[in-house]
């Protein structure tokens, strides 16, 4: 199973950027996806998951409102906008893939992904 994040980068406060994760080897369809972030010094926190129909998603309090995940399975594709970033946002963000219904639990993922950079300066 692969997990290839990409779409990382620099942006300035109040920017957006779209990050997204291009899953091989897995009947991803049968997956619910996850994004996850880390900060430097910080753990690893969840940031949005999305069900494998796509109908349906959640969201962390500090991302509500302005990042929104989308996936297409079609394509085998999951996908993160983040809009109105702020420096807080600064992390490794990385997808993760899931058949458990427990989708906020970082425990609960079976495959995880290289993680893309984000930085928002100020």
């Amino acid at each position: 199973v692969q997990l290839q994040a990409s779409g990382g980068g620099l942006v300035q406060a109040g920017g957006s950027l779209s990050v997204s994760c291009a899953a091989s080897g897995l009947t991803f369809s049968t997956y619910n996806m996850g994004w996850f972030r880390q900060a430097p010094g910080k753990e690893r926190e969840f940031v949005a998951a999305i069900r494998r129909s796509g109908l349906g998603s959640a969201y962390a309090d500090s991302v509500k409102g302005r990042f929104t995940i989308s996936r297409n399975n079609a394509k085998n594709v999951v996908g993160l906008q983040m809009n109105s970033l702020g420096v807080e946002d600064t992390a490794v963000y990385y997808c993760a893939a899931t058949k458990s219904i427990q989708w906020t639990t970082m425990g609960q993922y079976n495959y995880w992904g290289q993680g893309t950079q984000v930085t928002v300066s100020s």
